[in-house]
């Protein structure tokens, strides 16, 4: 009876524990959600949560745009 109580069909979240929201496109760089959606997720019905989930994969293109990195601060000399 106790293990029923652990056992849900609630869809689970996809936070991986790398948490920090990209700054063009405003999404977490871990799960890919919005601000709002991590806030309001435990609030969330299971079918907005899968909803959000489907969605997800969708989103990982917003971040493969690269910001410079080492190339883009030093000059090349020729």
């Amino acid at each position: 009876m106790t293990g029923d109580i652990w056992n849900r069909d609630e869809v689970e979240s996809p936070c991986i524990k790398l948490c920090s929201i990209h700054p063009e496109a405003r999404i977490c760089i871990g799960c890919l959600r919005t601000i709002d959606e991590i806030t309001a997720w435990s609030k969330m019905s299971p079918q907005t949560r899968a909803d959000i989930m489907a969605t997800l994969p969708t989103r990982a293109p917003l971040l493969k745009k690269r910001r410079g990195g080492r190339s883009a601060r030093v000059r090349r000399e020729d």
